[in-house]
């Protein structure tokens, strides 16, 4: 009763100095962290920056191969969305999509109608397995990369027989193709395939690498005659580097958001409700009645009794420390004045019984020990007080 009349002197806010101290290890280990990312950041910055656009210097883009082209009569346009490269397809133009595999299967499958029998030829850079079923129905890809550089051409092809060894081979590929040419093999599968159209005058390049593509590699073997002969068969090259920003890219027609999520996502979201369901059966059965066990350590009570007033104080509960401060008193005035415990906190059993142990006022115990809560941190420190007073009162002999 005492420690909880004291608590208008009690500090719980900590200082300055305090949230430092403790924080200042947090802040330490984030400032080290952000200071690694950016220098992480700084370090990989111009790694890949414009991988394969015909119009960075950096050694993954490919402005050198451009150059050349220009030099020879060939012009190079950049376009970053799916009805650009549709509308570019031709008989007197070069089609390069530069990376297949970022392309949606929507867009994968509007880009094969556009250039497909249109007489001019694409070329498709290092595509697996989903990008060819829609690009290159009739190529496959097979199983195991090629880790061989540079390669022959062993075939017919004459592109790749004036260009000799070069280095195409990331994947190697398979095609049903009887008219197909098959170069730059291996392990007895090509890196490199030319599938002649249905109308004769186009064709559909598949390389399995973009090495002689890259500026930092155009002048290893034969990588920049295979790359000039490949992209500069028509007067036109259109560079297809497909974009974020394209709104096809997030057309989807009329598949709903379920229908977009691979099958795969959805059963392993079901075998994880199944797992969480017999988790919790298997916890379950394991959970018994409670046991009662002893603390570690000892508690004072007056320990527990200032850290429940400092929590009332913070939250500004006066009602709940009140009704505990007078809720305590009823219990120990209830023996005292011959009223059981458990008629205690009943006005019509303990004031009547109270009163003529005191014989006081019936009204103002009322008030004392039933009444409303304190306004103010003051009135609480003061009920505090009346009530510690009325407790001697009744036990003075």
């Amino acid at each position: 009763m005492t420690t909880e009349a004291t608590l208008p002197t009690t500090s719980t806010s900590p200082t300055v100095r305090q949230v430092w101290t403790r924080a200042r290890g947090i802040v330490l280990a984030l400032v080290v962290l952000l200071a690694a990312a950016v220098a992480i950041a700084a370090i990989r910055s111009d790694a890949r920056h414009g991988a394969l656009d015909p119009r960075s210097a950096d050694p993954y883009g490919s402005r050198a191969v451009a150059e050349l082209l220009g030099d020879r009569g060939v012009s190079t346009r950049v376009v970053s969305t799916l009805a650009q490269a549709r509308a570019a397809a031709g008989p007197d133009t070069t089609l390069l999509v530069a990376t297949p595999d970022l392309l949606t299967k929507h867009q994968q499958s509007g880009l094969y109608t556009a250039f497909a029998n249109s007489g001019g030829r694409t070329i498709l850079v290092a595509p697996s397995g989903p990008s060819l079923d829609r690009l290159a129905p009739e190529v496959t890809v097979d199983s195991g990369p090629s880790f061989e550089s540079p390669l022959s051409p062993d075939c017919s092809m004459p592109a790749a027989r004036r260009a000799g060894d070069a280095e195409t081979g990331d994947y190697r590929y398979r095609t049903t193709a009887a008219d197909a040419d098959e170069c730059y093999p291996s392990d007895g599968r090509p890196t490199l395939l030319r599938l002649p159209d249905a109308s004769g005058g186009g064709d559909t390049v598949v390389i399995g690498s973009p090495d002689i593509l890259l500026n930092k590699r155009l002048d290893k073997q034969g990588n920049a005659s295979l790359a000039l002969q490949l992209l500069g068969s028509r007067p036109h090259l259109v560079w297809y580097l497909p974009s974020l920003s394209d709104t096809a890219a997030t057309d989807s027609g009329s598949q709903s958001f379920l229908d977009l999520l691979p099958s795969g996502w959805l059963w392993g979201t079901l075998q994880l409700f199944i797992a969480a369901g017999l988790a919790a059966l298997w916890r379950a059965r394991r959970l018994g009645p409670l046991v009662p066990e002893k603390l570690p350590v000892a508690i004072r009570a007056s320990e527990t009794v200032e850290g429940r007033a400092r929590l009332y104080r913070k939250a500004n509960a006066r009602d709940r420390a009140a009704t505990a401060l007078r809720s305590t008193t009823r219990t120990r005035l209830a023996p005292l004045v011959g009223v059981p415990v458990s008629q205690s906190h009943a006005p019509e059993s303990l004031l009547p019984a109270l009163s003529a142990h005191l014989h006081g006022d019936g009204q103002t115990l009322h008030s004392l020990l039933f009444g409303p809560p304190p306004s103010d941190d003051t009135a609480l420190i003061a009920l505090a007080d009346q009530l510690d007073a009325l407790e001697r009162e009744v036990r003075r002999p």
